[in-house]
């Protein structure tokens, strides 16, 4: 069975290493859906509540969220509200026994990436899942100009210019800004952009002397940042604006 899923798995563009949280307090679903998603090489990771799966999220980061709306205190949609706010850009697949068009909007609005009404055929949840999978693989549209106040970044010829001219950005700075730029809105964990920067050194001080470096060029007020946020305990997000 194992061997059948990882061929099939490969075939839609998806492989063992995706990892797919279920958050959802019906104790008989997530276990059939975590048996299922297992045998078609998916790796599973559950959580029965709100609160459980963020406490998953602080020592993990899922390819995918199985999200039920419905759930005792913290619902579906405040859970990715709350996510989305925070920078997490993991796709999320909202499952509900409500298939209002009201709820699937809410839904969209709190930033979900599809919509499963209960009950549903378990191939069509891998279908969407493998669907989402691959978008979410796809290569982005190199950035265009990023504003970050009076300045502005262009991606594409690695320049920050400002009213004075352009500001010379050492490499390290460059390879910052870029990847931050690629993903504005989204926390970037140490470790993504210590291997942005090729860096060997993931310590906290390592990274932090880039971002330091970095704000004194982009901000008017290193200790007071517009642009360049600290995250604490997950990384730094970069947030342009005029």
């Amino acid at each position: 069975m194992r061997a059948r899923a990882s061929l099939e798995g490969r075939r839609a563009g998806v492989s063992e290493d995706n990892h797919i949280l279920i958050v959802d307090d019906d104790v008989r679903l997530r276990a059939l859906l975590s048996r299922f998603l297992s045998e078609r090489g998916f790796r599973v990771t559950v959580a029965e509540t709100a609160a459980e799966a963020r406490d998953r999220l602080r020592f993990m980061q899922p390819d995918l969220i199985v999200l039920d709306i419905m759930m005792p205190g913290e619902s579906g949609i405040a859970l990715i509200t709350r996510l989305r706010k925070e920078g997490l850009t993991v796709p999320v697949l909202l499952l509900t026994a409500r298939g209002a068009p009201e709820d699937r909007i809410a839904g969209f609005e709190a930033g979900a990436d599809d919509y499963l009404p209960k009950p549903f055929a378990p191939d069509e949840l891998v279908l969407r899942i493998r669907a989402i999978l691959r978008r979410a693989a796809a290569p982005a549209p190199p950035p265009g100009p990023v504003p970050l106040g009076s300045a502005v970044f262009d991606p594409e010829r690695g320049e920050l210019r400002g009213p004075d001219g352009i500001r010379r950005l050492t490499g390290g700075e460059l390879a910052l800004l870029t990847a931050l730029a690629q993903r504005p809105g989204a926390v970037l964990s140490r470790e993504e952009i210590a291997a942005a920067l090729a860096m060997d050194d993931t310590s906290e001080r390592a990274i932090d002397v880039q971002v330091t470096r970095l704000r004194r060029k982009i901000e008017a007020d290193p200790r007071e940042p517009r642009f360049l946020h600290t995250v604490r305990g997950r990384g730094y997000v970069l947030k342009p604006g005029p």
